[in-house]
This record gives structure tokens, C-alpha cells and sequence, in this order.
């Protein structure tokens, strides 16, 4: 405004030209004949910024609709703008409705919606955090899906993982997903490794039942260990997305085309796998150089 002013107290003078003052003032011709056509029609108010806000709007709520709309709110407090228009549009069908969307933001517009204060999720202190910061921290277990081996066995590849190295610690071939298999291949782990601090797992047998609490052998034994035992949501595999992703590679590098027999089937998977690859986030070291041990827990 100020800067306008002193552009027409310059021209009024007379010592310098339109072009001369535009580019004094750096602003383009057009802009500068825009200002003195205003100032010649309203004077020094024309040199104040005008609205931009568009002067019709095609797609606005009719004042009628939109005092509709609020009425009904006032009459049901708890009747929300879904419900609002469909008991608008049995009572009043000529009438011009709008989206759902649209009739909620009228709402929350004339303060006619009360904002609802966002729960806390209060988490209990013992519970062990979901991002790792050393070896045995969390642990990951699944069964990677069954296949046939060339000796018509169905193998059940049992695996786990630790989720901050990354290092696959077991990867045992099983006849079924029973825990009486599944007891050796973890109490193995926790002599070799240690014992984690958590095992995530899905609710798929053994690692949880139906029963009370979901409890298992399985999930008790680790209970009484000292184990934590994380379920993910049911139907939710991106909750253990680290182990299911180590599955994607494992069946891509030893299970196509499959091996003899299950002995050499989880064999050849885990050393193809901890052996052979590299884990970029960890400077380029094999996980093997940074995954658990049992002094871990010392």
C-alpha cells in the first residue's frame, strides 16, 4: 500500500515516465497502469488489495439447505451428517442435497460439532519396545508356508529371526506345525544365543491357541523363561514385516527348485541365506558378525 502511494506521488511529479517507474519500482507495465487506472477511479483507496475470493461459487450449499441441515442437527444432537441427509431426503425430496462430506464441514463450521479429545494409548512399562536397539532385543518366529520336497515329504520350515541383525537363527524343517517339534528348535536357540527379551509371532498354532488369553505350551514356557511374547494383529503380516520379508528371499534363493530331502532342504536355506547375503545397514557386514550369543544376556 505504502509502496503504491509513493509510485503515484513519483508520477504526479512528472520526472519520470511509466516504463522509468516501473522499473524503479520493480513491477511490470501492466501492473503499473493497473494501479493508476485504480487510483484514478477510487482514489488512494483503490491502491488497497482487493479480495481475491471468487464471486460465485457454483458449487456452494443453498442458504436453505444449509439452515436445513443445521436445524436438524440442533433438534438430534447425535444424528451425524449421513443421517442427517437421508432424513432430509425422505422429508424434503425436491430438495438439492449435498455430499456427506460437504454437510460435515457446515457442521464443524457453525460449531455445531464437538471436537472430540484424542485418547492417549496407555502402555503398560514392562512392555518391550517395537524398535530394536541390540541383538536379542525382539526375536521373529513363523512357519514359512509347507512345500514338498523331491522325496514326496511335506516339509514346515520353522524360522527365526533376530530383528536387529537380521540373522536368521534357526531355519528347521518340521513334519508339521505340532509343538512337540517346535520345543527343540527354541530351546536350541536360547543355549546358542541367549534368551531375547521378546518373540513376535503370529496367532497360528503353536504360538497361540483359542483357548483363555490365547496361552499355549508353547507361549507359557517362554512366559516362564522370562519372555515376552508379542502377538501381531490377526490378518495383519505387515506387523512382522522384517521376518516376512526374510521368507520372500529365503524361498526365492534354496526353495526353487526344492532339495532332496528336508534335512538338506533347511540346511542349504539357512546358509544360503545368513551366509551368502549382506546386510547394507550394518556397513556392509555379514549379519553373522553382529548377531546374539548367549553372552548377550550376561
Amino acid at each position: 500500500m505504502e509502496q503504491r502511494g509513493r509510485f503515484i506521488a513519483d508520477l504526479k511529479f512528472g520526472l519520470f515516465s511509466v516504463l522509468e517507474l516501473c522499473a524503479r519500482y520493480g513491477v511490470s507495465r501492466k501492473t503499473g497502469y493497473k494501479w493508476i487506472e485504480r487510483f484514478e477511479e477510487e482514489g488512494r483507496h483503490g491502491l488497497v488489495d482487493r479480495s481475491r475470493a471468487p464471486k460465485t461459487c457454483p458449487h456452494r450449499i443453498d442458504p436453505l439447505v444449509a439452515r436445513t441441515i443445521c436445524d436438524a442437527r440442533r433438534r438430534h444432537p447425535t444424528w451425524g451428517p449421513r443421517k442427517i441427509l437421508q432424513w432430509m431426503e425422505l422429508r424434503f425430496p425436491a430438495m438439492s442435497l449435498p455430499a456427506v462430506s460437504t454437510a460435515g464441514d457446515l457442521l464443524v463450521r457453525r460449531c455445531l460439532v464437538k471436537k472430540r479429545q484424542r485418547r492417549r494409548t496407555h502402555q503398560h512399562p514392562g512392555v518391550v519396545p517395537a524398535v530394536t536397539t541390540a541383538p536379542n532385543d525382539i526375536w521373529a518366529a513363523d512357519f514359512k508356508g509347507q512345500f514338498k520336497t523331491r522325496d514326496g515329504i511335506y516339509c514346515y520350515p520353522l524360522t527365526i529371526t533376530d530383528l536387529h541383525s537380521r540373522s536368521l537363527l534357526a531355519c528347521h524343517g518340521l513334519l508339521s506345525t505340532k509343538a512337540d517339534g517346535v520345543f527343540p528348535v527354541f530351546d536350541r536357540a536360547f543355549r546358542e544365543f541367549g534368551l531375547p527379551r521378546a518373540i513376535r509371532t503370529d496367532n497360528g498354532v503353536p504360538f497361540a491357541t483359542t483357548g483363555i488369553h490365547g496361552l499355549s505350551q508353547l507361549n507359557v514356557w517362554w512366559i516362564r523363561l522370562g519372555i515376552q511374547h508379542q502377538r501381531i494383529l490377526p490378518a495383519s503380516p505387515q506387523q512382522n514385516g522384517k521376518h516376512e520379508r526374510m521368507h520372500k528371499t529365503l524361498k526365492a534363493e534354496a526353495t526353487i527348485p526344492p532339495c532332496s530331502n528336508m534335512m538338506h532342504s533347511a540346511a542349504e536355506r539357512q546358509h544360503l541365506y545368513t551366509r551368502s547375503r549382506t546386510a547394507p545397514m550394518m556397513a556392509r557386514s555379514h549379519p553373522t558378525n553382529i548377531r546374539p550369543t548367549s553372552s548377550s544376556n550376561a
